[in-house]
């Protein structure tokens, strides 16, 4: 009896050990994944950096393009191609006029009924159409088709006294955010497809052209006006109520920028000098590369995988199609070398842009104490449930790091265009050389879901414009939203183009 006491108390014994090390070996590897996990989030932290003296970097580069790119064809990274818009709305246009905004996954129509400088806007209608995922890889006939029967459905719709004259046709303002060449303002050639569309048979042709063809297919009897970039769109959209508008950021989807420059300024134009002395500028600044900007191991897989490698590096830096991939990327990371999930990856986080940025920035402006939201997200896209607290905090660190980037190094783009126009308070020799400090007000109006619903990037972006400016020189700039502008710019536009007398 006893014997056996004593060997069920060694067994008892041996199989304690054994659980103790086991949890002691337990321990060691969490604390070791733990400290793992930190060390990846410190090296992204590190390769997002955006210091003022880096930004600073950015914004001469930015400018040093900007120049390169209005001397010759082919001179930059940056297009900077001509719009042929040399004269923007007045507030004296009359009539009814379409829109389509097409610039992203989403395309819009929109109508609107002008009642000159006294009336403004009298009537503002439109309907938003999300384009199908086959569409946006399939054929430039099927692209425009479902565009135009949807635009045929919209003009429909028209209440009574706004049908046209008999004499007269519709006309329409086309809003095209993909690079393009313009040849006139009313005809333009894609130069390549950005942001997810990869229908190659569109590349080249005039893409005015093909809305006509493809309306006249359903029977609409309307004409492209004007055929302008998103970013000209909200330039146009801004001024026709702010005449201090002098550029226009798109902050979406996708990024671009515009803004007025000297005609004199733009050597590699040939054309006669425009009335007004100046013309609208289309940067497509999301092909900006720089080597001063930050770019981590992330980004370069991201780059790697994606439809176009090697081309629109700024934009997939700051826009929103990307700014979710990259969260993905680096919490894959984490829990492939870390176990940040547990000891099995999760097989969602291997799904390129499953989260959306949207979903980040719902995380990121989470502010309740067990942060509720971030766990919701993780489960719901993710299908990760029961996040402990100090993942789900490590998980809106990793938030906060990109949309910071973002959000900074696209401040440094505007401010290289203010500097580039000569609006940035910049001093040479102990003097200004421009008139900001004299108190002269510069408005740059930006549009997009990503500036409009994500509040930690538009406020990062705001801080980092004052520190690259200084704090007199931005008392003197306002960056402000122009929702929606890109649309009725386009209208606006196509009004002031108009081939007939308002009426």
């Amino acid at each position: 009896m006893t014997k056996v006491m004593t060997g069920l108390a060694v067994t008892c014994a041996a199989i304690a050990c054994t659980v103790a090390a086991f949890a002691v070996s337990r321990r060691f590897r969490n604390r070791k994944n733990w400290n793992r996990t930190l060390t990846i989030l410190r090296e992204f932290q590190d390769g997002c950096a955006t210091p003022l003296h880096r930004l600073r970097q950015v914004v001469d580069a930015m400018t040093v393009e900007m120049h390169a790119g209005l001397a010759s064809e082919g001179g930059s990274k940056l297009k900077m191609l001509l719009t042929f818009v040399d004269s923007l709305p007045t507030g004296d246009e009359v009539g009814l006029f379409y829109a389509l905004d097409l610039g992203g996954t989403n395309f819009r129509v929109i109508r609107v009924q002008l009642g000159g400088r006294e009336g403004r806007v009298l009537r503002q209608e439109f309907e938003e159409v999300s384009i199908p995922p086959d569409i946006m890889v399939g054929t430039n006939e099927d692209l425009f088709d479902f565009i135009a029967v949807e635009l045929a459905s919209f003009v429909a719709s028209e209440g009574e006294g706004q049908h046209p004259k008999p004499d007269r046709q519709r006309e329409l303002g086309f809003t095209f955010s993909f690079p393009m060449k313009q040849m006139s303002v009313d005809s333009g050639a894609l130069i390549k497809w950005t942001k997810g569309f990869a229908i190659s048979d569109g590349v080249g042709k005039d893409v005015a052209e093909s809305l006509h063809e493809a309306m006249k297919r359903q029977g609409l009897d309307m004409r492209v006006a004007v055929l302008v970039n998103d970013s000209v769109g909200t330039l146009a959209g801004a001024r026709y109520w702010n005449e201090d508008v002098m550029a226009a950021v798109i902050l979406g989807t996708g990024t671009n920028a515009c803004y007025i420059e000297r005609a004199d300024a733009i050597t590699k134009y040939q054309g006669s000098a425009p009335k007004s002395g100046s013309m609208v500028i289309n940067m497509e600044w999301g092909n900006f590369w720089s080597s001063h900007l930050p770019r981590t191991s992330y980004d370069e897989d991201l780059d790697g995988e994606s439809l176009n490698p090697g081309d629109q590096g700024f934009e997939k830096l700051i826009s929103g199609m990307y700014l979710g991939d990259i969260l993905r990327r680096v919490l894959l990371r984490m829990a492939r070398d870390a176990a940040l999930f547990g000891d099995t990856v999760p097989p969602n986080l291997f799904l390129p842009f499953i989260l959306r940025t949207p979903d980040m920035s719902s995380m990121h402006q989470d502010e309740s104490a067990d942060l509720r939201e971030v766990g919701k997200v993780l489960k719901d896209v993710l299908g990760i449930s029961n996040v402990p607290l100090k993942v789900r905090k490590v998980v809106v660190e990793v938030c906060d790091l990109a949309a910071e980037r973002g959000a900074r190094l696209a401040a440094a783009g505007i401010v290289g265009i203010l500097k580039k126009i000569g609006r940035d308070g910049s001093v040479s020799g102990g003097k200004v050389k421009n008139d900001v400090i004299k108190g002269k007000k510069t408005t740059v109006a930006i549009d997009g879901g990503l500036y409009e619903h994500y509040p930690k990037f538009r406020l990062y972006l705001q801080g980092a414009a004052v520190e690259l400016l200084g704090k007199d020189s931005a008392e003197n700039i306002v960056v402000e939203l122009s929702k929606d502008g890109s649309g009725i710019g386009a209208a606006l536009l196509a009004a002031s183009h108009s081939r007939y007398s308002h009426y």
